[in-house]
């Protein structure tokens, strides 16, 4: 996952070790309190319980009168809501994108929040009966988006638990070529029929991290577990 390009933006620039860092930061004072982390990550206990956040699942379509938002923010009241399109108690099948969302809209806080309150002209957003800070759509790729979709991917997926998991699931930790799986000609775009294949295969890896096909698959790619080719050794 490359950033967008840099320049004038209403967050700063983060580097994606750095928001790697911030993930790893928010499971570590989890831990610290004597808090395993188990798989999947309980984002629950760590909105309400360590955050102290409320989350809520809403029609925000109609509340925002916007067909396109999947969550939103709002830092006056502390608190996440959850489009219903959503809601894995009515959708099972969603609940990847559902733990993605609730995981993006704690990326806003962690992240941006702090910045945002020292911007003047943000200081609204922290007054009662705010806008949401943040509203999230599906294939926004703003800097303050891409970033919280980074940070969701590296708190639900943590790399040591995730290079973990892929050496039990592949018997080594070894990366796996595109060019091992079996790409079908479904699609006419040949990039789509890839990107297919890597999801189908990551599909029971996804699922063990309550995430989605998707997800996955651009963090195996992130961390190189994932590759397009592998190099042939000389010896």
């Amino acid at each position: 996952m490359s950033p967008p390009p840099s320049g004038r933006h209403r967050v700063p620039f983060l580097h994606e070790k750095r928001i790697e860092r911030e993930a790893d930061l928010l499971l570590a004072e989890w831990t610290a309190k004597g808090n395993p982390v188990a798989l999947p990550i309980p984002l629950d206990d760590l909105v309400e319980l360590h955050l102290e956040l409320t989350y809520e699942v809403e029609d925000l379509r109609e509340r925002l009168k916007d067909r396109g938002v999947l969550g939103a923010i709002w830092f006056d009241e502390n608190i996440i809501r959850i489009d219903t399109t959503l809601d894995p108690r009515e959708h099972p099948s969603m609940l990847g994108r559902f733990n993605f969302t609730l995981a993006h809209e704690i990326g806003h806080w962690r992240l941006h929040r702090a910045h945002l309150r020292a911007n003047p002209d943000e200081a609204m957003l922290f007054e009662s009966n705010a806008e949401p800070a943040f509203v999230c759509r599906d294939g926004d790729k703003r800097p303050e988006e891409w970033q919280a979709d980074a940070f969701a991917g590296c708190l639900l997926m943590p790399r040591p638990r995730l290079r973990e998991a892929w050496a039990e699931w592949r018997g080594a930790d070894d990366p796996l070529a595109l060019t091992d799986l079996d790409v079908r000609a479904v699609h006419a775009d040949r990039k789509l029929n890839e990107n297919l294949a890597m999801e189908q295969f990551c599909r029971p890896l996804a699922e063990r991290f309550a995430v989605s096909a998707t997800a996955m698959r651009i963090r195996l790619q992130a961390l190189e577990l994932l590759v397009s080719h592998i190099e042939p050794r000389l010896f």
